[in-house]
């Protein structure tokens, strides 16, 4: 570590051969990872060559986001049940817009990274004879799933940062990414250093910034949540995408965003067991008064509207696939068409489902037998939603009670959410990105297609951070940046850093909540679940022109302590043009209503009982992935392009060959 001068400013430098943005699951286990193969390879001082730098350690989805049961999807470990790592890559990429060789590698990847935690102390359940349970989850026509509970996620990161403490690499915490550091252009073009401010130290004469230079990067601080109002994301997880869009990398499928339904109050995803145990959904005014059983106006039967409650546990997202005659997203845009008339939408635990004149009152026999056949395999029979999950799951019931709200009380308030973003950063498959030396993983990188098995993610985020970090051990090596090698390239991008930081002190331009609260309105009124295209080409316009006046009028700020909420804004507003830039271009080529958005059309299908006409999927498309820039040159800020997506690898190698290539170090080769 050492000191520059910039001006007034005082500038620390961090010289480490990896940084890895992020400290979640899939960031900690970069760590982990990167630490245990250079060690292998004899590197003595391995934990002084990596740091993980962070906005918050205690932050972002794998901290604070879940489910009923959370889930990790995994190949199967039924002792009956045979699968392989083509049938998993061929679940994975089944939707479209999904390339094959990372479909693959997360298969072939899956249960070392699976018993890999189970190591780490993840207490993912097992039988008496060792067999690791599983379970059937969304998009899934295996039982790959398992679950730890409602926590897993959290608990991957603790068990994960534990191994990170203990083999001794530094957490540097609290540090707000400003800006990644670049040097040459094209194919040349290299990212050597991370610019943070470190909020501990920042003060009205100390801007605290610190530069880490590196060898090589890992990306994996997570999805945008903060540009959806409507979000289940933890507040505040606002994402780096802006920052990665400036430095060069290019993104694939961000229109695929993954939507559905979950609590406000508390945000947390209401799937799995909250709706199988077939709760009551009401209707109320803005008061709360008024109650109102909406659903019952579209459903033909109480059998048919109690069993597509339940049936939304494992069809959770929003899937315009599954509206027609009557099937369980019915139930989403129900939900969403009750919000938009200003009325507040409950899930009620202690009551069954109400129905109307013309339907039975609920009884449990009366599920259609999907329904009937799973309470009855888990012996949730009980006389009341409440006591069913208590009988099912009753973490599901104590994660609410530790936030306050107690469902044996009170009903849950719900909306349609932004929940995952399927897109992110193209990589290839060594999760590096289009820039050498630079990798994502997690969230951030765009390794899903238009749909994917619930719990999916967790797993890529593991097998992509165990293959970056194998990657820079074999391929680039532990050594780290020369002392004032890049003094030339950092001094110049810093100042300018810096005169934007007092730019925004002198500014009387925008606020910085105002301008968040602009992009969340329109992401969630124009780029959420129900799209259509000149309201999307609209709000393209408008996200743009929020990007000139920030550049011309600035952010307005406080103190020096409001320095990071202005950079996030200004970020964000970036990264929100790139997003409504997808989804215009996409729809144009005529997409439609595919994966978790509905794309509305004066001449589609009609939604009975409502007054929206949808888009059915152009399916042709899913042939296609939709890839992004950043170029400043362009008046939309963004250039698109669509490419192919690269198929599931189908050669196999004599074991003799392989084994050759694997000592030669030819596995590594691109």
């Amino acid at each position: 570590m050492e000191s520059i001068k910039i001006g007034k400013q005082k500038i620390t430098v961090h010289r480490y051969n990896t940084v890895i943005v992020g400290a979640g699951a899939a960031g900690m286990n970069a760590a982990v990872h990167l630490y245990e193969f250079f060690t292998q390879k004899g590197i003595k001082d391995a934990q002084n060559r990596i740091a993980v730098v962070t906005a918050g350690v205690s932050l972002g989805a794998s901290r604070m986001s879940g489910s009923d049961k959370q889930t990790y999807y995994k190949m199967g470990t039924s002792p009956d049940v045979p699968d392989s790592a083509e049938a998993f890559a061929k679940s994975i990429t089944a939707a479209g817009c999904c390339h094959g060789d990372l479909a693959l590698a997360e298969a072939i990847g899956s249960l070392r990274e699976f018993y890999h935690l189970v190591q780490a102390g993840v207490p993912f359940p097992h039988d008496s004879t060792g067999s690791f349970l599983g379970y059937k989850t969304d998009n899934d026509s295996y039982e790959r799933a398992t679950s730890a509970g409602p926590k897993t996620s959290k608990l991957m990161c603790e068990c994960l940062q534990r191994q990170v403490v203990r083999y001794g690499i530094r957490i540097y915490d609290q540090q707000e990414i400003s800006q990644l550091l670049t040097t040459g252009e094209d194919d040349k073009k290299r990212i050597i250093g991370v610019v943070t401010i470190d909020k501990k130290t920042l003060n009205t004469k100390n801007y605290g910034i610190n530069v880490f230079q590196c060898e090589n990067l890992i990306l994996a601080a997570g999805g945008p949540g903060e540009l959806y109002k409507t979000s289940v994301y933890p507040k505040n997880q606002t994402g780096i995408h802006g920052v990665a869009f400036k430095a060069g990398l290019a993104a694939e499928n961000l229109t695929e965003s993954q939507f559905g339904l979950a609590s406000t109050k508390f945000r947390w995803n209401v799937s799995g067991s909250y709706m199988q145990v077939i709760p009551r959904i009401f209707s109320t005014d803005a008061s709360g008064s008024d109650e109102r059983e909406f659903l019952t106006d579209y459903f033909p039967s109480m059998s048919k509207m109690a069993t597509n409650i339940f049936l939304k546990g494992y069809q959770w997202p929003f899937d315009p696939q599954r509206i027609e005659n009557c099937q369980s997203s019915l139930i989403d845009i129900l939900v969403f068409n009750e919000t938009q008339k200003g009325r507040r939408v409950f899930m009620d635990f202690r009551k069954n489902p109400v129905g109307n004149s013309k339907m039975k009152p609920f009884a449990i026999e009366d599920l259609e037998e999907e329904g009937l056949t799973y309470l009855k395999k888990t012996g949730a029979l009980q006389k009341t939603p409440i006591e069913r999950l208590a009988c099912m799951n009753q973490p599901a019931i104590d994660i609410y009670k530790e936030h306050g709200i107690d469902l044996w009380k009170e009903p849950l308030e719900i909306a349609v959410c932004a929940q995952h973003n399927n897109g992110g950063f193209a990589v290839n498959h060594w999760w590096e990105s289009n820039i050498p030396r630079a990798f994502v993983v997690g969230e951030m990188a765009g390794t899903h297609g238009i749909k994917r098995p619930g719990g999916s993610a967790l797993n890529s985020g593991q097998v992509g951070s165990l293959r970056a970090a194998e990657f820079i051990a074999n391929v680039y090596g532990a050594g780290l940046p020369l002392k004032n090698s890049a003094t030339k390239e950092i001094k110049p991008q810093v100042s300018e850093l810096i005169e934007r930081f007092t730019g925004f002190g002198q500014s009387k331009g925008l606020k910085a909540k105002d301008v968040l609260a602009e992009i969340q309105h329109r992401m969630t009124a124009s780029a959420g679940h129900i799209r259509e295209i000149n309201d999307a080409r609209n709000a393209m316009t408008n996200a743009i022109a929020l990007v000139y006046r920030i550049k011309e009028k600035g952010i307005a700020i406080r103190s020096t302590k409001d320095i990071p909420v202005a950079v996030r804004a200004e970020h964000l507003a970036l990264a929100s043009v790139a997003y409504l830039k997808a989804i215009v271009s996409l729809l144009e080529q005529g997409s439609g209503s595919r994966g978790s958005h509905l794309v509305l059309s004066p001449d589609g299908v009609h939604i009975v009982g409502t007054k929206l006409k949808y888009k059915q999927e152009n399916e042709d498309l899913r042939n296609s992935i939709l890839r992004i820039e950043y170029d400043p040159k362009q008046p939309d800020l963004f250039r698109c392009e669509s490419i192919t997506p690269r198929p599931i690898p189908a050669e196999r190698k004599a074991f003799e060959s392989a084994w050759k290539d694997y000592r030669l170090g030819k596995i590594y080769n691109l």
